[in-house]
């Protein structure tokens, strides 16, 4: 029998849980407004988080919660709290990557489930072990692991204990994510959720005789972007993952937009569900791989899963390929009438695709676009407006209208 897989998606706020678990995440991680690893995003207050971790289990999904960062002596005396918290919010399991700060969740939510984070960088089979000894259920392995590791330490640790990969998102050019160089140029603490991404930076040299005067590390008038790192897809690659023993499937992205938690959740989903179609012969439709190209992202790359990456680095600059914008929210529809809220600009006459969970997206031609008054508009231009067109097609509440910026 097949093990199931777990879909994780990330939240860095309420929105955006709401579209992981609409787009058919199994789990949710996310953080509070401290111990966590993205101190950006707006993350959940305990109200929130008390709201969120109902809905998700009122359709029986789960919600980790992120204790991940490396803590210093200041900040021992606060987990108490927040841990005591954790559990009046019933969240699933807390991720950790502090042996104290595991130690402490044993001492005050014994039951508590807990996940070890990337953070403590497990690479070989004994580690991974004993950590579930010390009461671990989950490890997050380090990114820097190839499908063969990754088999071998299934195959020597306990059955009991869940193995977690990250298989999308961002990559880090520090051994997994534990990086100095944003604190020592920025005072800005990776390893507290505030890095400033110093390797996507360009770099020049510059002789010390020579103040004022760069040189290009290769012959580039741009200089080099030599830390920058490409973006993990696996999504051609469900199978491979299954066969290795990872049981659940991470998506990186606390920091990123709804749209990108949207999209990506709903990608794997259908790629993992399309995998248990048929196992023995998995090939996922383009229709599902091309959908990761409908974010913003780097260049992709399958990290270390196939062995040491040679062409993981991009070196030619550290922006974002985006090639759509997510112009609309579907708001309900109604007697052939699709009612949306506005978020760019669009106009009557765009071609656009409309993205359900759990399906491929929809193209459609509007021709016409009506103001909330019923009269008919040309443009829609105002942030949050209320916009509707005709349409003999039913949209749930929350699918995702878009436009492919390529198309003028």
């Amino acid at each position: 029998m097949l093990n199931k897989l777990e879909v994780l998606a990330p939240a860095g706020d309420e929105e955006r849980f709401y579209a992981a678990v609409r787009y058919g995440a199994d789990a949710v991680y996310l953080g509070r407004e401290n111990f966590g690893m993205r101190a950006s995003p707006k993350n959940f207050s305990f109200e929130a988080l008390v709201k969120a971790v109902d809905y998700a289990h009122s359709l029986g999904k789960k919600v980790y919660l992120t204790c991940n960062i490396l803590p210093r002596n200041n900040e021992i005396a606060l987990f108490e709290q927040f841990v005591k918290e954790a559990v009046e919010a019933n969240i699933d399991a807390l991720i950790v990557a502090d042996i104290g700060l595991l130690a402490l969740i044993k001492k005050y939510a014994p039951d508590m489930e807990i996940h070890i984070s990337t953070q403590t960088g497990v690479v070989n089979y004994v580690t991974a072990q004993e950590l579930y000894d010390m009461g671990a259920k989950r490890v997050v392995l380090a990114r820097e692991l190839s499908l063969d590791e990754i088999a071998e330490i299934r195959a020597k640790t306990s059955p009991e204990l869940d193995i977690e990969c990250f298989v999308h998102g961002a990559m880090c050019v520090s051994f997994s994510g534990r990086c100095l160089l944003s604190q020592y140029l920025v005072n800005r603490d990776a390893n507290h959720g505030e890095c400033a991404q110093p390797c996507r930076w360009g770099y020049h040299l510059m002789e010390e005789k020579r103040p004022g005067e760069y040189f290009p590390i290769f012959e580039d008038e741009k200089g080099t972007y030599i830390l920058n790192s490409k973006d993990m897809c696996m999504i051609d690659h469900i199978d491979k993952l299954a066969e290795a023993g990872v049981y659940s499937l991470k998506i990186e992205g606390r920091a990123k937009s709804a749209y990108y938690v949207t999209v990506v959740t709903n990608a794997y989903r259908m790629a993992v569900d399309e995998y248990y179609k048929d196992p023995d012969n998995f090939k996922l439709p383009d229709s599902i791989r091309d959908e990761v190209f409908k974010v913003s992202h780097r260049k992709y790359c399958n990290g270390f899963f196939f062995g040491t990456p040679e062409e993981s680095q991009y070196y030619e600059n550290s922006g974002y390929i985006r090639n759509y914008d997510v112009v609309a929210v579907v708001e309900k529809c109604e007697d052939g009438t699709v009612y949306c809220s506005q978020r760019n600009r669009f106009f009557a006459g765009d071609t656009v695709e409309i993205l359900a969970p759990s399906q491929s997206p929809v193209t459609m031609k509007l021709e016409h676009l009506y103001d909330e008054n019923g009269e008919e508009i040309e443009t829609a231009n105002h942030a949050m407006m209320n916009i509707s067109f005709k349409s003999d097609l039913v949209f749930p509440k929350g699918a995702v209208i878009r436009k492919d910026l390529s198309i003028s």
